[in-house]
């Protein structure tokens, strides 16, 4: 009996002792390789990017095109792409794409931009017509554009278009099948775990909830979905169909057409983009790369001289930004509110409300600012953290500086919400937008639990107390809710119509949730113009009366340390030069559908639980 506490203080401190040792492991793990790392680049060579005199620039882009990164912690990045573990969606910044693009426009070492876009994922029209800008100009400048790849997915192919020529692998293959809008239902399955839903919205169209609260798409989403759809596959024909040369009856819209040109040519997918026009050359890799010498010369490696995306963008950017003297001229900031509008303070990738005022009033109190475009590329949220943003973007105006609003992929919802007070805004054609309406959700488990044997029962000095969500939802409480989705709604139009010079009538008449295309937005006057990022900051420079000013991004602020580590393991990681793209199977793309649904959920955090948010705008 005595020598049992003493045993266990042996064990206790046996165990204190492993997980020191542990520790001190781990530690010096962490110390070392920090410490590799700065011997490799110290004895490397001093100048790591070579540029040849004569080079192809390869775009080879690898992950999802976006405006603003989501935060990643520099040494977590690098020891995923060290070790084979890249993120689950690497992301390529937009801004550094178009930077690259001109750039090299005017480098006398660049001759040739390659696109070689097999690891680009999703972009979104309006993104990738901002690109194809820039490769315009690129052919303006009279060097050669050339997509070549043994694949072309639909967004890959729009960017391909613009080359001066597309070659194919004899074996590749290339599908456009359009655009559309296909999800996830989960009533049925929510009665069978017997979870109660409570849904309160207002917008005949406004389709966010449908999944909770039916099986299939309603008739009025699938119509206001259909419309927004075709304008932007309308766009998506006509930008290809201009560069190719051919008319818009050359994209195969029907299985039969597919199938009818496939036997032509015995089931030869490349054959068929061949014959139809969408390449120019099949050519096989080694073909490729011997066409590709005959244009820039051979390197040491018996490949044509290169340089990829990554390491251009390396070579001609500043590794530290050079420090903003807060005594400069005339401003006009620009602040992106990228991804899901959330409550609270939120890192970048997602629009916190008080982030994001946070910056919006740093443009505001900022002498040297004259003029704000707010970059919206977000399909709403919290409706709450809207209305914070909102309030910002008012006392910019009471300040006297312009604001111009300027709608990337989305600016729906929340996102138009935080649109709308702006003296002016400037879509794309491509922008999905609207979806003016608002919504509350939650469930509530007293069946489930109910199952398990498991009940709430108690009293309260009020109807109101105890509310919960193992309790049923009573009718006044739901009537409760409704009347603050109602006030939320008539908040909305009266935003909308006192910003936009509308009465209530015509706002509700295009509102009700329903999305609209840029070009169809301008139409019923939601936009004022149609243009891209470059124009928004124009126009707002006009507004100030500006003729001489410099463009300030608000972001927010890394230290020098996080600066510092960046670019030490953005440097490092060049030695672990394994760059694929983890690929998911059929049953992984399941899950992580069902996980991404979860999350567009579970991540609300409006503390009045009441949302202006597009679910509808993602496209399949």
């Amino acid at each position: 009996m005595n020598e049992h506490p003493s045993a266990i203080k042996r064990i206790s401190k046996s165990i204190f002792e492993l997980l020191n040792v542990s520790r001190k492991i781990i530690i010096n793990l962490v110390f070392f390789t920090v410490l590799l790392i700065f011997f490799i680049l110290l004895t490397a060579d001093e100048d790591q990017i070579h540029i040849p005199s004569k080079a192809a620039l390869v775009l080879n882009l690898k992950g999802d095109i976006v405006e603003q990164k989501h935060e990643i912690n520099p040494m977590d990045a690098f020891l995923n792409e060290a070790f084979d573990q890249p993120t689950e969606t690497p992301e390529v910044l937009l801004a550094d794409i178009i930077n690259v693009i001109d750039t090299a426009k005017n480098d006398d070492r660049i001759q040739v931009l390659t696109l070689q876009l097999q690891g680009m994922k999703s972009a979104g029209l309006t993104k990738l017509k901002d690109i194809a800008d820039s490769i315009e100009a690129f052919k303006a400048s009279g060097k050669k554009v050339i997509a070549y790849g043994d694949q072309f997915q639909q967004d890959q192919y729009y960017l391909a278009s613009y080359a001066d020529e597309i070659w194919l692998n004899p074996n590749g293959w290339m599908m456009l099948d359009g655009y559309g809008r296909y999800q996830l239902y989960f009533k049925s399955a929510l009665e069978k775990l017997s979870i109660s839903q409570h849904i309160f919205r207002v917008g005949t169209y406004k389709s966010a909830v449908e999944p909770f609260m039916r099986d299939d798409m309603s008739p009025a989403a699938k119509e206001a979905n259909k419309q927004w759809l075709a304008d932007l596959w309308q766009q998506y024909k006509q930008d290809v169909a201009a560069q190719r040369e051919f008319g818009i009856d050359n994209f195969d819209e029907t299985t039969e057409s597919l199938i009818e040109k496939l036997e032509r040519v015995d089931g030869k997918i490349a054959q068929y983009a061949l014959t139809n026009h969408w390449v120019d050359s099949l050519k096989t890799r080694e073909e490729i790369n011997q066409e590709m010498i005959s244009l820039v010369g051979k390197n040491k490696h018996n490949s044509f001289n290169q340089i990829s995306f990554k390491e251009y963008l390396s070579a001609t950017t500043e590794p530290f930004p050079p420090y903003q003297n807060q005594n400069q001229g005339d401003q006009v900031a620009v602040i992106v509110a990228k991804g899901t509008i959330l409550d609270g303070t939120q890192n970048p990738g997602s629009v916190g409300g008080d982030s994001t005022a946070s910056y919006l009033r740093k443009a505001r109190l900022n002498k040297h600012v004259k003029a704000v475009v707010l970059r919206v590329d977000s399909p709403g949220g919290s409706a709450y953290a809207s209305d914070i943003i909102r309030q910002e973007v008012e006392l910019i105006k009471a300040a006297g500086k312009p604001v111009v609003a300027s709608m990337g992929t989305y600016a729906a919802s929340g996102g138009y919400w935080i649109s709308a007070p702006a003296d002016k805004i400037i879509a794309s054609p491509t922008t999905i937008t609207g979806s003016i309406g608002i919504f509350g959700f939650f469930m509530t488990f007293e069946n489930s639990l109910s199952k398990l044997g498991v009940n709430t029962d108690g009293v309260g000095t009020t109807d109101l107390a105890g509310f919960g969500v193992t309790r049923p939802l009573s009718e006044g409480m739901a009537k409760i809710f409704q009347l603050g989705i109602e006030r939320g709604y008539q908040d909305f139009i009266e935003l909308v119509a006192n910003n936009r010079g509308m009465s209530l009538t015509d706002v509700d008449a295009i509102a009700q949730g329903r999305v609209w295309s840029g070009i169809r937005a301008k139409e019923l006057g939601l936009v004022d113009e149609l243009g891209n990022l470059d124009d928004a900051i124009n126009e707002a420079a006009n507004l100030a009366k500006l003729t001489d000013f410099e463009t300030l991004l608000i972001e927010k602020e890394r230290s020098t340390q996080d600066i510092f580590f960046q670019n030490l393991f953005g440097q490092a990681v060049k030695f672990f030069p394994n760059e694929q793209i983890r690929s998911h199977g059929a049953f992984d793309k399941l899950l992580f559908s069902l996980k991404s649904e979860y999350q567009s959920i579970s991540e609300l955090n409006d503390p009045q639980g009441i949302y202006s948010f597009c679910l509808a705008c993602e496209i399949n």
